[in-house]
């Protein structure tokens, strides 16, 4: 059965690989994108979108504009150094101006395929967070949530606690992580070790069916990750990893617990979860228990990456 995709994301390098792994396996479509500030500005995000549905024949596909700066009233953090000035590494979108939906339009698409509709998130979860504070009861629709964010027993990225996307918006992280329903949470932890070397890259890009991976990808490990993490093998594919979750369940190991973001500026972003072994912890009240990705078979996500990215059977 075809998985049906509205996917937040702030639509930098990792978001795209994700876009396009969806864009290449048959058991997922999508059906909308959100395009958020994050990464860059909304303004970029939504002409990298619509730069990237036009490379592989998908204009068609509805772009909802999403939110430009947090809930924190303090203006949004970009990343060039991470993903380039335009937030695709080296390429520059030639495209003039770029028209999305409107946002609200959003629940025509929940209504159209309730209970079925599942939301990726991959950036700042503020555009999230805002149809919980005003639909709660239309956000009950939604078949599930998966989203990359957070950091468990492990250091951030943006601080030694925090991770970019919580740490990005707190307050809305917190909002989602209260009163979303059947949720799965692929964290740093995970995410971090999901390293697509630069063989695995020019692999796929021999067998011509990404157009854009290698720029980006090659971008993203010689001009930031080599640099800041110093003997790491590849790039992680953050937000493809959280994408291959919908599709391949089996190849995670996952804890249930409530999970808490901390608002307060000098422990900003840092995600909470209860990981000790005890008898119906209510360690934060009425809160929702989500899964939290804790591992996965890195052969059987080299496997399927490669089989999708390629059109070979690995």
């Amino acid at each position: 059965m075809v998985k049906r995709v509205l996917y937040f994301g702030d639509f930098g390098i990792d978001d795209t690989v994700a876009l396009t792994y969806a864009h290449l396996t048959e058991e997922i479509e999508v059906i909308g994108i959100v395009a958020d500030y994050g990464n860059v500005p909304k303004e970029e995000t939504v002409r990298n979108v619509r730069f990237l549905l036009k490379s592989v024949g998908k204009e068609h596909i509805k772009v909802f504009g999403g939110a430009d700066k947090p809930m924190t009233a303090k203006g949004a953090t970009f990343y060039p150094e991470v993903h380039g000035q335009f937030g695709l590494g080296p390429i520059q979108p030639q495209l003039g101006i770029t028209k999305f939906e409107n946002f609200f339009d959003i629940l025509e698409l929940i209504e159209q395929y309730k209970n079925e509709i599942i939301i990726v998130n991959t950036g700042r979860l503020t555009s999230l967070a805002t149809l919980f504070l005003l639909y709660e009861e239309t956000m009950k629709n939604v078949h599930s949530y998966y989203i990359m964010g957070g950091a468990f027993l492990y250091p951030g990225n943006v601080t030694p606690i925090a991770e970019a996307n919580f740490y990005g918006d707190p307050i809305a992280a917190n909002i989602v992580m209260k009163y979303a329903q059947n949720l799965t949470i692929y964290p740093l932890n995970v995410t971090q070790t999901a390293i697509v070397t630069p063989e695995m890259v020019n692999y796929i890009h021999s067998k011509g069916k990404t157009k854009f991976l290698k720029t980006l990808l090659d971008y993203y490990y010689y001009q930031f990750y080599q640099k800041m993490v110093p003997g790491i093998k590849g790039s992680p594919v953050h937000d493809a990893l959280t994408m291959i979750g919908i599709k391949r369940d089996d190849i995670f190991s996952y804890f249930s617990s409530s999970v808490l973001v901390n608002t307060v500026e000098e422990n900003r972003g840092q995600s909470i979860g209860d990981f000790r072994v005890t008898t119906n912890p209510d360690t934060f009240g009425n809160r929702p228990k989500h899964r939290i990705a804790v591992s996965y078979n890195y052969e059987k996500f080299y496997k399927e990456f490669m089989t999708v990215m390629t059109g070979e059977q690995f």
